[in-house]
């Protein structure tokens, strides 16, 4: 361990979205390599994910690398996608059986397992979706069967860190199957982040306005609590967020995100494993 983060609290900042679009895949690499983020989720449906996974092996076991579990991203058509409400839908009205939801699960992390060689080092959901009901009961029973205790990959808990709660769209995700799901895999001893932060409406027009936003959840966030973002190197046409990612890259590759981690007595955590001290 360095002197910095000796001294200092570890929060984890993942890059959600990994093989998407190459612009995003480079903002991975490059935040990366300059040890500004944590993990990054993978969408192991994309078309690309295969290609793509080759540039993340050399960055483990200091980059934690897990699956973005994906129902709602089409990749253009190339992957058969439910819309959020959809699978909102289907989840809430029961009209999939846990053996059909395992089945997706499987599906999932044998292709992430393909490309990676490894279990994934932790588990989200592409808006979400992991969390809920009838899917959050799949994982559990998938990744428990599927792997040795040791082995288990961690989970994203998306229980809002500090008064987060407040804000209307965490609570919505958070009510939606965050807490639920968190007290289902907590109850079944599964490893989780303590806390979330990231959640706004991708509407900062500028990287000092997103800079606001992390400076409050940074006020917020606890050890161990796990901070997303969604960067890419440039404009992702064709993405709903597409023109906010580059500037959450700008302001995470600079010189204001560091003042901000130091000034809030944090260090980015680096390594497969959750923090010890969460």
């Amino acid at each position: 361990m360095t002197a910095t983060a000796a001294t200092t609290r570890p929060i984890l900042l993942c890059v959600d979205d990994y093989a998407l679009h190459p612009l995003i895949d480079h903002a991975v690499l490059q935040l990366a390599s300059k040890g500004r983020i944590s993990a990054t989720s993978c969408m192991a449906t994309s078309p690309r994910w295969h290609t793509a996974a080759q540039d993340l092996k050399p960055l483990r076991p200091h980059l934690a690398v897990g699956l973005h579990f994906n129902l709602t991203e089409s990749h253009g058509g190339m992957y058969r996608a439910l819309t959020l409400k959809q699978a909102i839908a289907q989840a809430y009205l029961g009209r999939w059986t846990q053996a059909q939801w395992q089945a997706v699960w499987r599906e999932q992390l044998d292709a992430f397992e393909a490309a990676m060689g490894t279990p994934p080092d932790f588990i989200d959901g592409h808006q979400h979706v992991h969390q809920l009901p009838g899917v959050r009961q799949a994982l559990l029973a998938e990744i428990t069967a599927r792997y040795a205790a040791h082995e288990r990959p961690w989970l994203r808990s998306t229980a809002p860190a500090g008064w987060l709660w407040s804000y209307a769209k965490a609570c919505i995700i958070a009510a939606l199957g965050g807490w639920a799901a968190t007290r289902l895999w907590r109850h079944a001893g599964l490893a989780l982040n303590h806390g979330f932060a990231g959640v706004y409406g991708f509407d900062a027009p500028t990287p000092a306005a997103y800079r606001q936003h992390m400076q409050s959840w940074l006020r917020q966030v606890q050890p161990g609590s796990l901070i997303m973002c969604h960067p890419a190197a440039g404009v992702v046409e064709g993405d709903a967020i597409g023109q906010q990612r580059p500037r959450e890259c700008a302001y995470l590759l600079g010189d204001d995100f560091v003042a901000d981690l130091q000034a809030g007595g944090w260090h980015i955590h680096q390594g497969a494993q959750l923090p010890i001290n969460q």
